[in-house]
């Protein structure tokens, strides 16, 4: 069975790797919680590779790996939250906003946002009054405070925090949430 091509030149197949690249990616919509996020994953990453090829490889363990691992995977967890409160990005409900009058859904929106923003705060404070009864404990394999992960984890909240009161002053501003019109947020824009 013989396939036709069609005939190309040399000089035509030459052009085709000589096109323009593509234009150079837009990193303006990533913010400093998304590049720390991604270093903290690497960080998790490379300790349960090492702790993978450690006890399957070399058949002795390095045992700090497993707890160093779980608690970079927090941190992984509420940066990340920061990130998906930035862009909207947490599970919602709004099939009650189909139903609703405009203005009646512009409301509970915005007491959405409001409720969100006093949860944060809440969860804020309770894990600063947290870091406060726990600062003295130590991490069991290696001999580093745990207060560092749970001034972290604070960290994460007052982030969370702060971004949906962003969240929530664009919302004002554009005039509608993702509740509303969650179509307008389906792109990578927002």
């Amino acid at each position: 069975m013989q396939v036709n091509h069609p005939a190309s030149s040399v000089e035509e197949m030459a052009q085709a790797f000589e096109e323009d690249a593509a234009p150079p990616a837009d990193l303006s919509r990533y913010a400093f919680e998304d590049w720390l996020t991604l270093a903290v994953f690497w960080m998790m990453a490379g300790s349960v590779f090492l702790q993978f090829f450690t006890r399957y490889a070399l058949n002795n363990s390095l045992s700090w790996t497993e707890e160093v691992a779980t608690n970079l995977l927090m941190i992984v967890v509420f940066m990340g939250a920061a990130m998906c409160v930035r862009t909207s990005r947490h599970i919602h409900v709004d099939v009650l906003y189909h139903f609703l009058p405009k203005v009646a859904g512009r409301v509970l929106a915005l007491a959405v946002d409001v409720l969100v923003i006093g949860f944060f705060a809440y969860m804020s404070l309770l894990i600063w009054r947290f870091v406060d009864i726990v600062a003295d404990q130590r991490m069991i394999s290696i001999d580093v405070p745990r207060s560092f992960l749970f001034y972290t984890l604070f960290a994460a909240f007052f982030l969370m925090l702060l971004r949906s009161i962003q969240v929530f002053v664009a919302d004002v501003r554009r005039g509608y949430t993702v509740l509303e019109s969650p179509e307008a947020f389906d792109g990578l824009g927002e």
